[in-house]
């Protein structure tokens, strides 16, 4: 693991992923490392790669397992005729997230310690998610359960975000799409075994958030323990962090950058309908199959399972043919088109299979999406050179602002056109598959690139 103990003399300037980064992130890896090196970054070995995998798993299991459905368990305990109930505390938690996590990114990459930059916020991001977790499992209301979630919204997702730009520091460019695919894997497979976790955990709240937060505890943990960043005591910066410098470079102008303006707009209403057909999937499935919400954990295992292979097969066709054809956007409207026959499937099931086969297919245009739009975000992200971070925090927020706000729309529009004891399932996953639609065509609007 020789590669590891010298990651961070090798930092590097740009990040080609998506994720929150420091908004002055040009600037600060200026000062910490030559620009001119950034290409003769060395090659990082399997070590690396498969402790990286294991930590984003283990972040990921702990984080978007109560996501998945040991929240909707909590909730199904605490008000058990309420479950939009789940949609509020979700969207408080996003809201949380999406205004300190740009915030928490700068401060990353300004941190001034022996460990680094990176590993204190790993260390303290733990720190603070085990707390939220530990909270969540002894939570005696909705309310201290919403507390709890906000605090692991927050404190995981600056987790999860610092292993992104840890790679965007450690890559060199001939390996960054590969370790960005092994990384997404260990986030999409997570959900599937935090969904068998919690289903045969359902009865003991404690070990339902704990267990998970244990096994993202070691992972992490072996992360950060061979992952020797260098000392950043030592680190000058130019200009200082203030209230106004920060908050105006949450924002760009799209009438000077009209196609990563389209860009932004199609991402953020295809995560708005994922988000949608996201947010009750628990509820969905025992709605439709006629059981306890806390009877589909294994269900939704199974589901997934099959989800998460549409989503590699999805990612890795998709991202290899739009390489090889030239192409992007032909695939980013198949993605959309295909999102929404999965949900409209989804919507009409009358049983198991027919659910089945309409999570393989959103899944399918998930993986499609997710890679070939990274590629077209990068394509037609302006400043590459001097202003890629603080793009590429701006278009973060296409995804975290539909998390904040598609779980309180998910809650209404549940109550249209039925009684207040039944929720319109299959008009919540209708809106969710158009809405992916509409941001594909929303990227066909984009000029510079096919």
């Amino acid at each position: 693991m020789d590669e590891i103990e010298d990651a961070a003399s090798n930092a590097g300037v740009a990040s080609p992923l998506a994720g929150p980064v420091a908004a002055e992130a040009v600037e600060v890896l200026s000062t910490a490392a030559d620009n001119s090196s950034y290409a003769e970054l060395p090659k990082v070995r399997a070590g690396f790669i498969w402790l990286l995998f294991g930590g984003v798993f283990g972040a990921s299991l702990a984080f978007i397992t109560p996501l998945a459905i040991s929240l909707s368990i909590r909730v199904s305990a605490l008000a058990p005729s309420h479950p939009e109930y789940l949609g509020y505390i979700l969207g408080l938690g996003s809201l949380a997230a999406l205004l300190v996590g740009p915030l928490g990114g700068q401060l990353s990459d300004r941190t001034r310690s022996r460990l680094g930059r990176r590993r204190p916020w790993l260390i303290g991001g733990m720190t603070g998610g085990t707390i939220s977790l530990f909270v969540l499992a002894i939570s005696p209301n909705l309310y201290v359960l919403g507390l709890g979630w906000v605090l692991a919204q927050v404190t995981f997702s600056q987790v999860i975000n610092n292993f992104v730009t840890i790679q965007a520091d450690r890559l060199p460019l001939s390996q960054r799409g590969r370790v960005a695919g092994i990384t997404g894997l260990a986030s999409m497979i997570a959900p599937t075994f935090g969904a068998a976790l919690a289903g045969s955990l359902a009865a003991s709240p404690f070990a339902l958030f704990l267990v998970p937060g244990a096994v993202a505890i070691v992972l992490v943990g072996v992360f950060v323990f061979f992952f020797k960043e260098g000392d950043s005591r030592g680190f000058d910066f130019h200009s200082r962090l203030t209230f106004r410098s920060v908050i105006s470079r949450y924002v760009f102008n799209p009438m000077q950058n009209r196609d990563f303006g389209w860009n932004w707009l199609g991402r953020f209403f295809f995560f708005f309908g994922l988000t949608l057909s996201t947010t009750f999937t628990a509820f969905f499935f025992a709605a439709k199959l006629g059981l306890a919400v806390d009877r589909v954990g294994g269900i939704i295992a199974i589901a997934g399972i099959t989800g998460v292979l549409g989503t590699i097969v999805g990612a890795v066709g998709g991202g290899f043919l739009s390489d090889r054809l030239k192409r992007r956007k032909p695939f980013i409207l198949t993605a959309a088109t295909v999102f929404l026959a999965g949900a409209i499937i989804q919507a009409m099931a009358s049983g198991l299979a027919l659910l089945v086969v309409g999570t393989v297919l959103a899944n399918l245009a998930i993986g499609i999406f997710s890679a070939v739009d990274q590629a077209l975000m990068i394509d037609v992200l302006p400043e590459k050179e001097t202003e890629a971070g603080r793009y590429i925090s701006i278009t973060q927020f296409a995804v975290t602002i539909p998390q904040a706000v598609a779980p309180v729309a998910a809650s209404l529009i549940l109550a249209i056109g039925v009684s207040a004891a039944d929720k319109n399932y299959p008009l919540l996953y209708v809106v969710a598959g158009v809405l992916t639609l509409v941001g594909g065509l929303a990227i066909l609007r984009i000029k510079a690139v096919r």
